[in-house]
């Protein structure tokens, strides 16, 4: 298998683990003021991703560097053309994070409202625009002889990407919500199965639409097999959450994710990034690559440190795995 390859299946896996991981700390973000009705609620449905979340999003930044390293020029087309799209992300990101750090620092109602809702915004925002990026991205967008993209923002703005934001926006809330009820006990537990079965019904409908469209745009028998498998995960995850097995119910959340993700990847291979003005325009494996002696001390590197990264991962969710609870209401000091 060429290095081109590997470094393609590298990219997708660490995708993979980002929409997972962070994909559920979305959920609850989303979930906060629906599932959480007082203040004591609302903390603990943040200690549940307390712990993680910050180390979830390392994926997407070894995602990102990952991308630059091996595929230097689908990062300049991608990080130049979807500029806007992604520096809302980013600004979402920011806020989200700000916003967990900082709405303990102070007893006032008013000042952790704030911070709450920039929680929501921040989760909403980048659950839907991840979504849009890449439903972009498998489509194919407006790319010149130079390899420049010639669109705009609105360009992105389009049915099939406005579906591909649906589409992450309602299985990262159904996630967050499976997780809540993995994570939690007492009325929060009781509140996050209800919105799990009442979020997912309408999720597995949006994704099914969103990944047989995707079928018809570049789709083939492996990627329409696989999209039919993250179907029947999803399906199977929200009838466990219906009888109150939250583990499997998020292994099936989990699986669902993960699936639809290495369906896109699938479809899109050998591309990276295909244009929609001309085929011959298309970024591919072979064409954006990086050299073989960078990939080569790339792949040495990724097999070092990698399984160390994992293991750290593993056991911090093993260190925290314990359910969280509402704790007894106390006077503010």
């Amino acid at each position: 298998m060429e290095l081109t390859t590997v470094w393609f299946i590298l990219i997708a896996v660490l995708w993979i683990g980002y929409f997972v991981l962070e994909g559920f700390d979305f959920g609850v973000g989303i979930l906060l003021r629906i599932l959480g009705r007082d203040e004591p609620e609302r903390r603990a449905i943040l200690r549940t991703i307390g712990p993680v979340w910050d180390g979830n999003e390392v994926w997407l930044l070894v995602a990102g560097g990952a991308t630059f390293a091996a595929f230097p020029e689908w990062y300049a087309t991608l990080f130049s053309g979807f500029y806007l799209a992604l520096f809302a992300i980013l600004v979402a990101l920011i806020f989200r994070g700000i916003a967990i750090e900082y709405r303990n620092k102070r007893p006032d109602p008013a000042w952790r409202s704030r911070w709450d809702w920039a929680i929501t915004g921040g989760s909403f925002t980048a659950a839907l625009l991840w979504g849009v990026a890449f439903g972009n991205i498998v489509q194919g967008v407006p790319i010149d002889a130079n390899k420049q993209f010639t669109g705009t923002f609105f360009t992105l703005l389009n049915p099939y990407g406005i579906l591909g934001g649906l589409t992450t926006l309602l299985l990262f809330t159904t996630h967050g919500a499976v997780f809540l009820a993995l994570k939690s006990e007492g009325v929060i537990r009781e509140r996050a199965n209800r919105a799990a079965w009442l979020i997912g019904l309408p999720t597995a409908v949006v994704a099914v639409a969103f990944l047989a469209w995707t079928q018809l745009i570049r789709g083939d028998a492996a990627s329409a097999i696989i999209a039919a498998l993250a179907a029947a995960a999803f399906v199977g995850g929200i009838a466990a959450n219906r009888v109150r097995r939250e583990g499997w119910a998020f292994l099936g959340s989990a699986a669902a994710i993960a699936l639809a993700v290495v369906s896109l990847f699938v479809a899109l291979f050998p591309d990276v990034m295909p244009s929609s003005t001309d085929a011959a325009y298309s970024l591919t494996t072979t064409n954006a690559s990086s050299t073989e002696y960078t990939l080569t001390i790339m792949t040495v590197v990724a097999v070092l440190f990698t399984p160390l990264v994992l293991l750290y991962q593993g056991w911090t969710y093993w260190v925290f795995r314990k359910r969280i609870s509402v704790p007894p209401a106390t006077p503010e000091r």
